[in-house]
């Protein structure tokens, strides 16, 4: 959920044009990890993908596209969110894979770069909203899982839990600039469940 670096081999088969889009982003990514958005060029995209620069002109505009497009197609890769069978242990699955894709250096190193675009580049910060928007979409089968085993009530807002599981582990992340580990992912994910069985996240609980 949490990463816009996808695995490689997750991305949609496709020909010439995918497998060309494919190399720019993981340039672009690459790029990111290293140099950050605003030590980011077209130049090193190009020597690093096999494409021309005026090939990524022409097709991406410049570098707000190419961060752009590497968002939207890390978002159309295969993952799914865990399935452990019990609210608890999906969420606190779900909060630990927040937190580790933001604890190990080369997986954190795009993503954070990219969360920092967003603040730079408005471009960036669409195609951010709209991965996150998708990922979390994703997410809230777990909630109505959890709902048809009785574990939350009917109307349970599936989209404000996926939400506030992450919420804790960005705002130490990018706010305070705190640690964060497993402990704080479990601690999350308890909290959430609990605010759950009490009816917090019900549209009830918002009239």
């Amino acid at each position: 959920m949490t990463s816009a670096q996808s695995a490689p081999g997750t991305l949609r088969p496709g020909g010439r044009t995918a497998r060309t889009r494919a190399a720019v982003r993981d340039a672009v990514l690459t790029g990111l990890g290293e140099h950050g958005y605003p030590g980011l060029t077209v130049e090193y995209v190009a020597e690093h993908s096999g494409v021309h620069k005026t090939t990524l002109y022409r097709r991406w505009g410049g570098i707000e596209g190419l961060v752009a497009d590497a968002l939207e197609l890390a978002g159309e890769d295969d993952w799914s969110p865990p399935d452990t069978g019990s609210l608890q242990g999906d969420l606190r699955a779900l909060a630990r894979e927040a937190a580790d894709s933001f604890t190990d250096p080369v997986q954190a190193a795009a993503p954070t770069a990219i969360i920092a675009a967003a603040f730079q580049s408005d471009r960036a910060a669409d195609a951010l909203h709209a991965f996150y928007a998708e990922r979390f979409s994703r997410c809230e089968t777990i909630v109505r899982r959890a709902v048809e085993r009785g574990e939350a009530p009917p109307g349970t807002d599936a989209g404000a839990v996926v939400r506030a599981v992450s919420a804790p582990l960005y705002f130490r992340l990018f706010i305070t600039r705190e640690p964060i580990g497993h402990a704080l992912a479990d601690q999350a994910a308890a909290t959430v469940v609990a605010g759950v069985r009490a009816g917090v996240f019900t549209a009830a609980a918002d009239s």
